[in-house]
């Protein structure tokens, strides 16, 4: 028989628990498990005023700021919607039914004043890692570093050409925000100094954004998201913002490194990375922080044309000479100088030549020189560098290395696709850093959350 209409029925008194209409098995049961904002409060203590009408509370801000990063809700104002309605956002919030969601704008206020101002979220994100290391799931001892490209809040139609571009006529008082900051990084190896060339279009409402084409399609302004991970679980060890282009994403692997030294006293015995990251000045820093190599080296010194390249001569380092294969010496100086400024100076590039006669009577002249009188090989300043990791890439740790390099482009594929961070929503390098460190927290606790999820409590009966 059919039952009865339901309809809802007004009561005076209401018995509920969320603890109880949250599943056992729910993600954010096992994220909740592992964040820690005991120190918040402390954090910043002295960012707020002592008198006046008491603020909404940090903690809670920052909970819901791990929801719409953990589940991909991008829009604050859709975030507070969704707090509001979901039973679980509310439990993980320590929001109770009648608990009223603060407004959209509170994100706004706190974020450009005194979260900046304290430098929260990378507190929150070292809090985070620390917690990483001490579940055990960072040794420190392999690490990976990549970059990619997230494009930012802004359009070529609101741009200009860079022969139009003159910063000299911007005002920092009326300028918005996001100019502001560009003006205020324009000396940062990350940003404006990291390469003299400007770039061919500058955007209005976020000129520290880089124009590129990086992805062989239509160009974009955009911003890279640079990540540092421990190999042994993908766990983010750092994450730094930066122009998208070659010198500032490699440029950011120091500070990084630096960085995870001074925080974690974590030093990798090896660097994993693709072939961006292995040019001279790169390897050679590694060589001299102790750390191996495991990058392919950025070499154009091939040939097509079936002569003979630079790897064919042998390096002979005790006579500063390269030997080729016929066996004839190839020298930077063939007699002692008197003067030490005109001798070899150890810096920059150098310069081995053979002698004209030895060569023309050479049989291999056609594989050696077809075009010239003699063979030049140029070694660079951090050729000794560069040898070494030429020489790990021949051994099956390196083979191991490159398949572990894939987990940082896993995380990548996760924080575009599944966290739904394809384009930035704040502009600025300010704002970029915001995002990047509050994905990659959000990254790092749904990792511990899978690998330790929380205990169930049993059912009651």
């Amino acid at each position: 028989m059919m039952g009865p209409r339901q309809e809802a029925q007004a009561a005076l008194f209401y018995e509920f628990s969320l603890e109880d209409h949250v599943p056992q098995d729910n993600l954010l049961r096992s994220i909740d498990w592992f964040v820690d904002l005991n120190g918040i409060r402390a954090h910043l203590a002295d960012f707020y005023s002592h008198t006046g009408r008491p603020s909404v509370d940090p903690e809670l801000l920052i909970r819901m700021l791990l929801v719409g990063y953990c589940f991909g809700i991008r829009s604050e104002r859709r975030l507070c919607e969704e707090v509001h309605l979901n039973l679980a956002y509310r439990w993980f919030c320590r929001l109770d039914l009648g608990d009223r969601v603060p407004d959209h704008s509170t994100f706004s206020k706190n974020r450009h004043g005194r979260f900046r101002e304290s430098e929260l979220l990378r507190h929150l994100f070292e809090t985070t890692v620390a917690r990483c290391i001490e579940e055990g799931l960072v040794s420190g001892q392999r690490m990976a570093i990549d970059a990619s490209l997230i494009e930012a809040d802004a359009n070529k139609q609101n741009s200009t050409p860079k022969e139009e571009w003159n910063v000299s006529t911007i005002d920092p008082a009326d300028a918005p925000r996001a100019v502001r900051e560009y003006l205020d990084t324009l000396d940062e190896a990350a940003f404006g100094a990291a390469s003299p060339v400007q770039p061919k279009f500058t955007s209005h409402s976020d000129p520290a954004s880089q124009w590129t084409a990086a992805r062989k399609g239509p160009a974009f302004f955009a911003y890279s998201d640079n990540y540092l991970i421990d190999t042994d679980h993908g766990v983010i060890v750092d994450v730094e913002a930066t122009r998208s282009i070659r010198q500032a994403e490699v440029g950011s692997t120091k500070t990084m490194l630096r960085r995870v030294k001074d925080r974690f006293d974590l030093h990798p015995e090896r660097l994993i990375a693709d072939t961006a990251y292995g040019t001279g000045p790169m390897l050679g820093w590694l060589v001299e922080q102790k750390i191996a190599p495991h990058i392919p080296v950025f070499d154009k010194a091939g040939r097509s044309d079936g002569t003979w390249s630079r790897a064919d001569f042998e390096w002979d380092a005790e006579n500063d000479q390269y030997i080729c294969p016929e066996g004839h010496a190839l020298k930077q100086f063939r007699r002692n100088y008197s003067d030490p400024n005109r001798g070899p100076t150890g810096k920059g590039t150098a310069r081995y030549r053979a002698l004209k006669e030895v060569c023309q009577a050479c049989p291999s002249k056609a594989r050696c020189c077809p075009n010239t009188d003699a063979p030049k090989i140029t070694r660079e300043e951090h050729e000794d560098a560069r040898q070494v990791a030429r020489d790990i890439a021949k051994t099956r740790q390196y083979d191991t290395s490159m398949k572990l390099r894939k987990k940082v482009e896993m995380l990548f594929a996760h924080l575009k696709r599944i966290l739904g961070l394809g384009r930035l929503r704040l502009r600025g390098p300010c704002g970029a850093n915001d995002e990047f460190l509050l994905a990659a927290t959000a990254q790092n606790l749904r990792r511990l959350a899978k690998i330790f999820p929380a205990p169930q409590k049993p059912c009651k009966a």
